[in-house]
């Protein structure tokens, strides 16, 4: 990487090499002429970006835009639903406190506890199995997050679980969703900015036949802000280049295999299978269910789910009106929502993207997006 100075400690929130950096890629930007879009898929790159003000760094023409990389952004409505009916049947729900405002076809699971339902907010599947093993009562992990986080749930489910435990999984793939948002006819996507953290499961050679198929280059990135802008970096000079190829700037974490380990108990427990992400498309290979042979932990085979029996009630009208889905695929950005900072805000979210951390959203909401700021020496 050119703009790494030969054998010095690399520091990662380093305003000097920043402003190197940001330097690079306005000088690479002069040499392509035209303006260029790539997209991260990471509500934790998100983060990073927003609260350091990374694009005020980046040149006006170079359009950093997130993704799908929001899990419970990208949980379905059927998904949530699924989750509220389980506990009106007495089940205790275990989930991730973003979980609990995501909008179903009427209620989320907030609007279910505040009816009298036990909801129980943890941060790591293993508490829910430690609820369970101290209750008589049925307890249903609500899953949700990518192959990171669902190699978490596949552990514990390997691990001998109580009877009195279930998993519903929402849990999403992500490589088939950046195979769809790379195949839209409207995409202006030229290349991909990966997540360190899921790389460190799959490896970095789970990208190979993407770039292949789409001959658009993946650079896999980490989280401080010195990691983004040297992948965009990265990325932009392989654009520049015309070179579509994969490229680990995360080496400290990722390898080319990934842990091998992790993937056989992900796989040895999960299947892919299609299904909807919110908003966005059905997803060929996009969701993780349960083997047959985990049938007895699967709460969608554990429990009667009459889901048509909520969809007599329509969803409230505004929420007709958010563009979630678009902001996701990368066609639009929160201000481009007449909902945003306005009818929907974190404490009464209209749309999924304002519940989560990691949602752009509420992200924008916290941080901004787009800072118009002077950079100087």
């Amino acid at each position: 990487m050119s703009v790494l100075p030969d054998n010095a400690p690399l520091q990662f929130r380093d305003p000097v090499l920043a402003r190197s950096m940001a330097a690079t890629l306005a000088r690479l930007m002069r040499e392509l002429d035209r303006p260029l879009a790539i997209m991260h898929v990471c509500g934790s790159h998100e983060q990073a970006i927003a609260r350091f003000g990374l694009r005020s760094l980046l040149p006006k023409a170079l359009d950093l835009i997130m993704g799908p990389g929001c899990p419970v952004c990208v949980t379905d409505v059927p998904e949530v639903d699924e989750g509220v009916l389980i506990a009106q049947q007495g089940a205790r729900i275990a989930t991730f406190g973003d979980m609990l405002k995501v909008p179903g076809t009427v209620q989320s699971l907030a609007d279910a506890q505040a009816a009298g339902a036990d909801i129980d907010i943890i941060y790591s599947p293993k508490q829910a199995v430690d609820i369970a093993r101290n209750t008589t009562q049925q307890v249903v992990f609500f899953a949700t997050g990518f192959e990171t986080t669902a190699v978490a749930t596949a552990a514990v489910i390997l691990d001998d679980p109580p009877p009195n435990f279930s998993v519903l999984s929402a849990h999403k793939y992500i490589p088939p969703a950046m195979e769809i948002v790379a195949g839209m006819p409207e995409s202006r996507i030229e290349g991909f900015l990966a997540a360190g953290h899921a790389a460190t499961i799959t490896g970095a050679d789970v990208f190979e036949p993407f770039v292949a198929r789409h001959r658009i280059p993946v650079v896999i990135a980490g989280f401080e802000p010195i990691d983004i802008l040297a992948a965009t970096v990265e990325l932009v000079e392989l654009i520049l280049a015309g070179t579509p190829r994969v490229v680990n700037t995360f080496p400290r974490c990722v390898t080319a295999k990934g842990n091998l380990a992790a993937q056989e108990q992900l796989w040895r427990v999960f299947q892919t299978v299609e299904g909807r992400w919110r908003g966005i498309a059905d997803i060929p290979d996009g969701n993780l269910r349960l083997r047959d042979e985990f049938a007895h932990v699967d709460a969608r085979k554990r429990f009667t789910i009459d889901l048509p029996s909520l969809w007599d009630f329509a969803p409230p009208g505004l929420a007709r009106q958010c563009i979630c889905g678009d902001i996701m695929a990368g066609m639009r950005n929160p201000k481009d929502c007449s909902l945003f900072n306005k009818e929907c805000v974190p404490e009464n979210p209209i749309g999924a993207c304002m519940v989560s951390n990691e949602g752009t959203c509420k992200i924008w909401h916290l941080y901004g997006g787009v800072p118009d700021l002077e950079v100087t020496a």
